[in-house]
């Protein structure tokens, strides 16, 4: 009797062994696709820095169904679109087993299962979207009771519609600080620092609260570089602000003597960032050589910023004092010849061009980025 219950108790742990799932080392992505036909291709893709899409790995539908393989060393957001539904589906893969059932009427309610992080993505969404609903509906109700005056509630959509419009934008960052062990997190602060105005010290504070293994992963890395490099950038922003002392310089003159803007600036100073090869710089040339023939006399000076230097240009630095000759460009003019790599180009964060700074005698920026009868008035209202 013992015999037989050791052989039976043998059979029952090879029963079981046989029975185990495998263990997958990667993600496996079983997916349904519902009234395809054979052989359309599903794509899995990333995208590039430029947002545009990336395959990374192409299925073949067979029988409705379809398969992707694969190992990530952490979750990404990936995208799979299928060649005869329109859009795309982003979710979440992480190194799992997945299923995923296409809706090919609308990929975008598509059900995704086996993802925890995607669970949390579809979660931030599905919030996101009703805060936003929350204020579309508390604005037509607040409107509705200011047509027919109706007091009472108006006061009352008023502060409702006042929470949520608060939640609505806090809602992201209020996600992050309740969610510290998600990876999704560190999704939202990356699309987050993409916002011009955002609170870039709140989310700070946030991703210094999640998961050490979150911040210390190569994209925490990337996401920490990306956090110090908006500080600075709103730095540089508050420091060129209206009202803050324009930052003096030093550059190479077209003679390739360094020139000091608090050196030569005059009553009002005019710092004119242009190229030779800029169209719109170039056609503005003609407005402020008239500003400047109007004014000098009265205590304007301008100094002229070319960011010449591109590697198309050949000769850059011919090129831009032909550019000062033609156009009669007769006040200051300096140029590091470094395109916008240039030290001044950098300082003053110029992106684009024509480009330009008003300075009174102090120093103080009263005003940017003016041209044509705009620039001509201010230095009117200035020195008049």
């Amino acid at each position: 009797m013992k015999k037989i219950l050791t052989v039976f108790l043998v059979a029952i742990a090879i029963s079981s062994c046989k029975n185990e799932a495998p263990k997958i080392d990667g993600y496996v992505i079983d997916g349904t696709a519902k009234e395809i036909y054979n052989g359309i291709r599903v794509i899995l893709q990333t995208t590039n820095e430029q947002g545009r899409p990336v395959p990374i790995d192409t299925a073949i539908v067979v029988d409705e169904k379809f398969m992707f393989e694969g190992k990530l060393d952490n979750p990404e957001m990936l995208y799979i679109s299928v060649n005869s539904v329109t859009g795309n589906l982003p979710l979440i893969i992480e190194n799992s087993q997945i299923t995923i059932d296409i809706d090919k009427n609308n990929i975008a309610k598509s059900k995704v299962t086996g993802s925890k992080s995607n669970d949390d993505y579809v979660k931030f969404i599905e919030g996101r979207t009703q805060a936003q609903l929350d204020v579309q509906s508390l604005s037509v109700k607040l409107d509705e009771a200011k047509f027919i005056k109706d007091t009472e509630n108006i006061k009352f959509y008023s502060d409702k519609l006042q929470d949520a419009v608060k939640n609505n934008e806090t809602y992201a960052l209020t996600f992050v600080e309740n969610h510290p062990n998600s990876y999704v997190s560190l999704f939202i602060i990356d699309a987050q620092t993409n916002l011009r105005d955002v609170d870039i010290e709140a989310y700070e504070t946030a991703f210094n609260a999640l998961n050490t293994s979150l911040k210390t992963s190569e994209y925490g890395a990337n996401v920490t570089k990306k956090i110090d490099q908006v500080k600075e950038f709103q730095q540089k922003s508050q420091n060129l602000a209206i009202g803050k002392k324009a930052p003096n310089f030093t550059a190479p003159d077209m003679n390739g003597n360094p020139l000091t803007l608090y050196d030569i600036k005059g009553k009002v100073t005019i710092i004119d960032f242009w190229a030779a090869w800029c169209g719109p710089c170039r056609r503005e040339n003609p407005n402020v050589v008239k500003v400047y023939n109007q004014f000098h006399d009265k205590g304007l000076e301008i100094i002229g910023v070319s960011l010449d230097g591109t590697p198309r240009q050949g000769d850059a630095k011919a090129a831009w004092l032909k550019a000062v000759e033609d156009d009669k460009l007769t006040w200051h003019q300096v140029s590091n010849l470094q395109y916008f790599n240039g030290p001044v180009a950098k300082l003053y964060d110029i992106n684009s061009i024509p480009a330009t700074y008003i300075i009174d005698k102090e120093g103080t920026i009263i005003a940017k980025n003016l041209r044509g009868i705009a620039l001509e008035q201010k230095i009117a209202e200035l020195l008049n």
